[in-house]
């Protein structure tokens, strides 16, 4: 295989700023359709190319396709300043009409790339770009306040806003190559998730705002206003007329926002090619280096279950040779959708997502006020319930409860035991009888609560956990509404003490089947930190209170025939279960 290089290229933006960028072109006269990658994380840097999320970049050009990395504004070699989001759409548009005009380009592009590249295919695929055909965005999100910045209930996804700005302001820091005391502190925090997380307020984290100003801002946005719907692409998806290829993990920090991308485009996208052409594969991995293998401490899913398995540039050349060369004689399976099944740890293609055998069950939250830790008496019954009653617990933002993998993206994530927290008092447990025989749970994942509490504003969080015959409960999803943002993103609406009020929490996706000799568990709290910010409870601005602010919380939980709070699955009922389960 041949190809020429061309190195730092100044790709020039409708204001001036011109974007390094680097063009690897195939051997042969062209003109090639052209795949492109937009990164913060620099373009030079082999691991770009390495990581095993990502197809590889030489496959591609030996396929035929000029492959093109650029810098996105303000990182590594290209000028400017780097504000998450706010530039992609606009540069995004602006190189693909500069490559559509080169002629080693035959007109037709594609863009792929994981994490934050997602999101540039998504603002770029949202402003008019006449010679994007197709993207193919990993692990992203095509609104950014949902994830992965904050959360579908409104609390701040914490974990990976500090993660990720204290890593980026470090590079910019780097970039400047200034200030090596502030380069220090940045690093003591990534070192310690203690002095990154526990500090009050968390607003003050001076080292990261000075070397990014964007986090300030971030916390100045709690709800999602005009500063988030501008970097939602997918609140303009009429107008978004291009296929996309998109894959997600279940333990990945934008897996909610993967499958509701996939699921809008199906129905609002702004043309056939793009209704039809939406492809989804989710395998059992979390976002972090190293957690694609479908191998974690507590759980592990087999050779099968590692990224390497699904075949990542093969599928992406699959889909690029139908939608950007056209190639309508390309196999495209009838099955849009690939997905691992935990529990029975296979793949499975099926035709759509949601699944359309889907059928939604209601597990009534059950028992007589005592659910407190997993040894109360919380049941999950189909049943209707007989009796009310109330769990009551006191949450206290100084002592939360701790994060234990999950959706994590700055510490272990993953398919993590939950038997430590499952013992604190503040935790209430809810479980079914031993299965006698396999239940399937694939899809979203809600849990109905009717709730009350001493405070204007409080949280509570849910988890479905998986509790296996040794004892293990291994977690598959989790959410968090934060009460005041119980009926809009937008509009804050405070409680009234003692007045119970009825809560829908998104508890996530999922796809898992609990094996005969497992339970089905649901965990209720009001904190899993630091996956999310702790509400303070005071119903002021949660990003400035103090310590001194801190105030406890009583909650209540309540459940009955005047008050059905329930756990609502995705519940998959085939007759070739049992054969799975068997072989």
């Amino acid at each position: 295989m041949r190809f020429s290089i061309d190195v730092d290229l100044a790709v020039p933006m409708r204001d001036g700023i011109a974007l390094a960028t680097n063009v690897w072109r195939p051997e042969g006269p062209g003109p090639f359709p052209v795949l492109l990658l937009r990164t913060p994380y620099g373009k030079d840097d082999a691991g770009t190319y390495g990581n095993p999320k990502l197809p590889d970049v030489f496959a591609f050009a030996a396929a035929g396709y000029a492959v093109v990395a650029q810098d996105v504004r303000g990182t590594s070699r290209s000028p400017g300043t780097f504000e998450p989001g706010t530039h992609e759409g606009r540069d995004g548009a602006d190189t693909l009409a500069w490559l559509a005009e080169q002629p080693w380009c035959d007109g037709n592009i594609g863009m792929w790339g994981g994490s934050y590249m997602g999101f540039t295919q998504w603002l770029a695929a949202a402003h008019t770009a006449p010679a994007l055909r197709a993207i193919a965005p990993a692990m992203s999100s095509a609104d950014l306040y949902r994830a992965p910045w904050y959360s579908p209930g409104g609390a701040l996804s914490q974990d990976t806003v500090l993660t990720w700005s204290t890593l980026s302001a470090l590079r910019n820091l780097r970039r400047d190559g200034a200030d090596p005391a502030g380069a220090a502190m940045l690093m003591s925090s990534l070192d310690d998730p203690h002095l990154l997380h526990d500090p009050l307020p968390l607003a003050e984290r001076n080292a990261v705002t000075d070397n990014l100003p964007w986090f300030g801002e971030v916390l100045g946005h709690p709800e999602r206003d005009a500063f988030w719907q501008e970097v939602a692409a997918i609140d303009r998806c009429g107008g978004i007329t291009v296929p996309a290829f998109q894959i997600g993990g279940w333990y990945d920090v934008f897996v909610g926002e993967t499958v509701r991308s996939y699921v809008m485009m199906r129905h609002h996208g702004g043309s056939d090619a793009a209704r039809d052409g939406q492809r989804l594969v989710i395998g059992p991995w979390a976002h972090s280096d190293g957690a694609d293998l479908g191998t974690f401490p507590d759980r592990s899913f087999g050779l099968a279950g590692s990224i390497k398995a699904t075949d990542v540039t093969g599928e992406h050349l699959k889909f690029f040779d139908r939608w950007v060369r056209g190639r309508t004689d390309t196999p495209d399976d009838t099955h849009r959708v690939r997905l691992f099944v935990m529990g029975v740890d296979r793949w499975r293609d099926e035709v759509d997502w949601p699944l359309p055998d889907t059928r939604y069950t209601d597990l009534f939250l059950y028992g007589h006020g005592r659910a407190n830790t997993a040894a109360g008496d919380g049941v999950l019954t189909r049943e209707p319930v007989p009796a009310e009653a109330t769990d009551t617990f006191l949450y206290d933002p100084r002592r939360p409860v701790p994060s234990l993998g999950g959706t994590v993206l700055g510490g272990h994530s993953g398919p993590a035991d939950q038997a430590v927290v499952e013992q604190r008092e503040d935790v209430l447990c809810f479980t079914t009888a031993v299965l006698t025989h396999p239940v399937e749970v694939t899809g979203h994942v809600t849990l109905v609560l009717h709730v009350s509490s001493s405070a204007p504003d409080t949280d509570f969080t849910g988890k479905l956990v998986d509790v296996h015959p040794d004892g293990r409960a291994i977690l598959l999803c989790e959410g968090i509404q934060r009460v005041r943002y119980r009926d809009s993103l937008t509009d804050p609406a405070f409680m009234e003490p003692g007045e119970v009020y009825e809560l829908t929490v998104d508890v996530g996706v999922t796809s898992n089947v609990f094996l005969p000799g497992h339970r089905i568990r649901l965990e209720v709290s009001s904190s899993n930190f630091p996956r999310y910010d702790r509400n303070t409870n005071t119903g002021g601005t949660i990003a400035t209170d103090t310590a001194d602010d801190l105030t406890v919380a009583i909650n209540r939980v309540h459940h009955g025939p005047a008050h059905p709070s329930r756990l609502v699955l995705p519940l998959i009922e085939r007759p070739t279960l049992q054969t799975e389960v068997r072989t």
